[in-house]
């Protein structure tokens, strides 16, 4: 597999520094792709960078992670408005091992391969230099006049920004360029590969090392990912998409990319699944053959749910909306586990109910119009029975005498109610 070529026809390729691919050509390379470690989990933001790295190792090169703790310490002016809050070291540490296991998923740290996959964090050659030390062995090597010149820098002096920039983020590409230094001395990382917004960064440290080292290093990156529409990849009303269960739950990351639209979802097949060309030109054709069947959307929303979860979760989270949007059965709504269960139904009314009072039972015209006022009155209760529009537990209720008593109880707790096609309420028993 050709690395370059691989990421040119899935659309992951902006800049790339001549010389790149004759270097991949000519030897297993290591390369290197900075992580920012603010949270104990990546967010779908990662997975571009994450993605890369996996291509590189299948292509039978070597992957680098490398963990932001130092720089994380100081924040980067890359495309950013202000400053970022800053973490102490037992935050970063615990972050780290967060981000690890979640990686394990995409690259392989195991295997005894000359080409397995390697973490480092770059507060553990920063932490032991003193400011006189890094401005003699580092910053002499550059101007000023060179780091003046960089877009984000630029940008923020413009007055793009009322807050301008502190010396402490202009010093940013100076760390990030020696971060690539030392891996290039220690590790013989010849590339580093980010979003094109890091650009500016990435070069740095190939000049660092040029100066210094008089040696040869590369630099590759990929567009920044955004949405058809104009708004922001990744996000959504509640935030960040993560890829921690406790975080975004399966179900919400399986919707997440069951709902983009058809152009963003022809765009995300190629850069966020291991699928083959061939595979996706089908999958393409297919979809814009009858788009109504949704075919790339379900298949994107299959191989990411599985990669970053599992096939188990993938199964649940389909379960889960065949639920809310199709036919399911009062037997697969007692099937889902409770994050997957109050995921599905987020946002719909709630109405707390009387545990003690459902051990003996509750007429259901009594349940659904006076404790929870699902309905308005009784009559219109009535209506909606005679007219087959409700449902408790997705099972269809005829009889308007029913007691509801803890039987009806889901995992102890919940009753759903439906009324109609679209309209559900949940019932909490406390």
């Amino acid at each position: 597999m050709n690395f370059i070529e691989e990421l040119k026809w899935r659309g992951m390729i902006h800049d790339v520094m001549p010389g790149t691919d004759e270097q991949l050509q000519k030897e297993m390379t290591s390369a290197y792709v900075g992580i920012d470690p603010t949270a104990d989990s990546l967010h779908i933001g990662h997975l571009v960078g994450v993605m890369m790295l996996k291509h590189f190792q299948i292509a039978g090169h070597r992957p680098i992670v490398l963990v932001g703790g130092a720089t994380g310490m100081i924040g980067d002016p890359s495309m950013k408005s202000s400053e970022r809050n800053l973490l102490d070291e037992e935050t970063l540490r615990h972050n780290q091992d967060c981000l690890k296991q979640q990686l394990a998923k995409f690259l392989n740290f195991k295997d005894e391969a000359d080409n397995k996959a390697l973490m480092v964090n770059n507060y553990d050659w920063m932490k032991a230099f003193s400011f006189l030390d890094f401005i003699r062995d580092v910053g002499k090597h550059l101007t000023v006049n060179y780091m003046m010149a960089k877009d984000s820098v630029k940008k923020r002096l413009s007055g793009e920004s009322r807050e301008g920039l502190s010396f402490t983020e202009f010093t940013y590409q100076l760390v990030q360029g020696y971060d690539f230094l030392h891996l290039y001395k220690n590790q013989n990382c010849k590339l580093q590969m980010g979003g094109s917004d890091q650009w500016g960064n990435i070069t740095t440290g190939t000049e660092l090392i040029r100066r210094v080292e008089a040696g040869e290093a590369f630099a590759l990156t990929c567009p920044l990912i955004t949405k058809a529409d104009g708004g922001k990849f990744g996000k959504t009303e509640s935030g960040n998409v993560w890829l921690d269960p406790e975080r975004t739950s399966p179900y919400q990351f399986y919707q997440f990319w069951l709902n983009t639209s058809d152009a963003d979802a022809e765009k995300y097949i190629k850069i966020f699944t291991l699928l083959p060309k061939n595979e996706v030109d089908d999958l393409v054709a297919q979809h814009h053959e009858a788009p109504h069947m949704r075919l790339l959307q379900k298949r994107l929303a299959e191989e990411v749910s599985i990669m970053v979860h599992s096939k188990e979760e993938l199964d649940m989270a389909i379960e889960a909306s065949s639920i809310l949007f199709g036919k399911g059965t009062s037997e697969q709504l007692r099937k889902l586990d409770e994050r997957t269960f109050l995921s599905v139904f987020e946002g719909v009314p709630q109405f707390n109910i009387s545990k003690q009072e459902l051990e003996t039972g509750i007429p259901m015209m009594d349940l659904l119009s006076d404790k929870a006022d699902v309905f308005p009155s009784k009559g219109e209760l009535r209506r909606t029975i005679k007219g087959n529009g409700l449902a408790i537990n997705k099972e269809k209720i005829s009889d308007d005498e029913l007691k509801v008593d803890s039987g009806f109880l889901i995992g102890g707790k919940y009753i759903l109610v439906q009324k109609g096609k679209k309209n559900y309420f949940l019932l909490i028993a406390e």
